[in-house]
C-alpha cells in the first residue's frame, strides 16, 4: 500500500507517464490516424491495491487525460474496457460504434459495475454508448485488465520505456494481419532477383 505523500507525488506525473506511453504506442505500433486503440485500465492497482477493490475517479481523470492528449495529436479512436462486472464491454461513441458495425448493448457504467475508468470515460464523451466486443489495432493495459479479447489477431506484445504507472504494471500490443499461403507466398514486396528468377524456379510457378 502506499502512503500518502508517495501517493500524491506518483498521482501528479500519472498524465505526463500515459501520454509518454501512448506516443510509443502509436510510434512504435504503426497506428495510423482511424484505428483503434483499448485502454483497460485499474486505477484500484495504480495505487497500489487490489484490481477492483479501491477505484478511484481521480486517477481516472489522469489516465483519461494523457489519452487525449495523445489522442489530439495522432487523430485514432479510443474504446475504454469495462470490468467483468459488465463482461468487460467497452465504451465508446456512437459514432464509431456504428461505422465499425460494433453491437450496441444496454448498461451504464459506473464505479462499482464497469469500474473508475470506464465510467470517467463514459461521461466525457458526446453520444456514449456501450458496446459488446471489438478487434482493434492496438492496446494498452495499466494494472493487468486483460485486453486480449478486444486485439485483432495477430496480438504483438511491446516493451514500453515505462513499466509500471503508479503501482500498476503496464503491458501495450500492436497487432499485424495474419500470414497466409505456404511455401511460395510473399510477404513483402518483390525483390529483383525475385522477378527474375528461372521459370523452373518452383517459387515463380502460378497456381493455376
Amino acid at each position: 500500500m502506499l502512503g500518502g505523500h508517495a501517493m500524491a507525488q506518483d498521482s501528479r506525473s500519472i498524465t505526463d507517464q500515459v501520454e509518454q506511453l501512448l506516443v510509443e504506442l502509436v510510434q512504435t505500433g504503426g497506428v495510423r490516424p482511424g484505428h483503434v486503440i483499448v485502454v483497460g485500465a485499474s486505477t484500484s492497482e495504480v495505487q497500489g491495491h487490489r484490481i477492483g477493490s479501491s477505484g478511484a475517479e481521480s486517477v481516472a481523470e489522469q489516465i483519461y487525460d494523457g489519452v487525449q492528449r495523445v489522442r489530439n495529436r495522432f487523430g485514432f479512436h479510443v474504446v475504454w474496457q469495462c470490468c467483468e462486472h459488465l463482461n468487460r464491454a467497452l465504451v465508446t461513441e456512437r459514432g464509431i460504434a456504428e461505422a465499425q458495425g460494433w453491437v450496441e448493448v444496454s448498461a451504464i457504467p459506473v464505479p462499482k459495475a464497469g469500474g473508475s475508468m470506464a465510467a470517467h470515460a463514459y461521461r466525457q464523451l458526446d453520444e456514449p454508448c456501450l458496446v459488446e466486443a471489438v478487434q482493434v489495432h492496438a492496446g494498452i493495459d495499466i494494472g493487468e485488465t486483460l485486453i486480449g479479447m478486444h486485439l485483432r489477431p495477430v496480438a504483438i506484445p511491446l516493451r514500453p520505456a515505462i513499466r509500471s504507472i503508479g503501482q500498476a504494471r503496464v503491458n501495450m500490443a500492436t497487432t499485424r494481419p495474419r500470414l497466409i499461403g505456404g511455401a511460395r507466398a510473399v510477404y513483402s514486396t518483390v525483390r529483383e532477383d525475385q522477378a527474375n528468377a528461372s521459370p523452373n524456379d518452383s517459387s515463380t510457378t502460378t497456381c493455376e
